[in-house]
């Protein structure tokens, strides 16, 4: 019997017009892990508010990143299922499911269902976790197969944020663009969350985001490895060592806010005019949260901070790529589904 491998990232829209991203952006905003407010407030909030009005403005931004392929989180999901595939040999079978929208992860299950498999490796494909991203997909599949009439054992790759292959991944793709350049600073700018989200998740009963004015310890690894806040900045920390870069060299920081409520800090935008107070001209810009290129990348990150950057007197801005179908990428995630022992470098012993 072969072993099944479901790859799953969160999701695109069928195409960038207005009424497919409506629809991508109301059954991503329902997830009740990524909204994570009573149903009687979040359907009006998604449905009559949020997916109405955003939906056009997120169209014409899905129109930049779209390319002959379509979007670039699909067609980087289906190079990395083919390249897993032909890495990991007969004895596999890979499928790719998205958590919203095409393909869905019920279809790549079906999928793996007929290959008479034995047991399912689940990696999501989100290195730090979080529960709006891999807890969401994690749920998502049990959901689907509790009511198979024969179960097979299935796992699930919690995280990756500290695998070795996935840091020098990204050091190598960075490294092409620091060699080629100066840099006066380096930002690792990675999604945001609310901050209600990370003491939720908060098992250890450690967070330092609790209470009024509450601050958090960047440097409190492995105390709790399901903050998503901690792991981030273990992520940027390795990459740098891995780079060399000196701590007064790099910053951390936190992108995509939505809503009034409080997000893990510190912002991104607020991150940029600082450095440009400090007279910094040039940024080369990481966003480690993401293993393929998307909105959140190409966009946010490439377009937008840049515009915010030069307005506020910065010179050079240049947006790393994503690891998309890298070939050490791809052999990390032939290690995470395997379950290799990677050693991980200790920053603070």
């Amino acid at each position: 019997m072969k072993k099944g491998v479901l790859l799953v990232n969160l999701g695109t829209p069928d195409s960038n017009n207005t009424g497919d991203v409506r629809k991508y952006l109301r059954e991503f905003l329902m997830d009740e892990r990524v909204i994570d407010i009573p149903f009687y407030k979040r359907w009006p909030l998604v449905n009559l508010i949020i997916a109405p009005f955003r939906a056009p403005k997120s169209a014409k931004e899905y129109k930049k990143v779209w390319t002959e392929n379509g979007s670039p989180l699909l067609f980087y999901g289906i190079e990395c299922k083919k390249l897993l595939q032909e890495k990991l040999g007969e004895g596999y079978h890979v499928a790719l499911g998205m958590r919203y929208q095409n393909p869905s992860i019920e279809s790549a299950l079906n999928e793996l269902k007929k290959q008479d498999i034995s047991e399912i490796v689940v990696v999501p494909l989100f290195p730090q976790y979080a529960s709006a991203t891999t807890g969401s997909v994690a749920q998502k599949v049990m959901e689907l197969t509790r009511n198979w009439q024969v179960i097979p054992d299935v796992s699930y790759v919690q995280h990756y944020h500290r695998h070795p292959l996935y840091i020098k991944t990204f050091a190598d793709i960075g490294n092409k663009y620091l060699r080629s350049h100066d840099y006066d600073h380096v930002i690792f700018s990675f999604h945001g969350l609310p901050e209600r989200q990370i003491i939720k998740a908060d098992i250890n009963t450690c967070c330092k985001l609790r209470g009024e004015g509450g601050t958090c310890n960047r440097k409190g690894y492995r105390k709790n490895t399901f903050c998503y806040r901690s792991a981030c900045f273990e992520t940027a920390d390795l990459i740098a060592k891995e780079l060399g870069l000196p701590d007064d060299k790099y910053s951390v920081c936190f992108q995509s806010r939505l809503g009034k409520d409080p997000w893990i800090q510190p912002y991104t935008e607020d991150t940029i005019i600082d450095l440009t107070k400090k007279g910094k001209k040039s940024v080369l810009a990481f966003s480690p949260a993401f293993v393929a290129d998307c909105l959140e990348t190409t966009v946010e990150v490439g377009e937008e901070y840049k515009e915010i950057f030069e307005e506020n007197g910065g010179e050079h801005w240049q947006l790393v790529e994503s690891l998309n179908d890298h070939p050490m990428w791809i052999k990390c995630l032939e290690d995470l589904v395997k379950g290799n022992e990677a050693h991980v470098p200790e920053l603070f012993d």
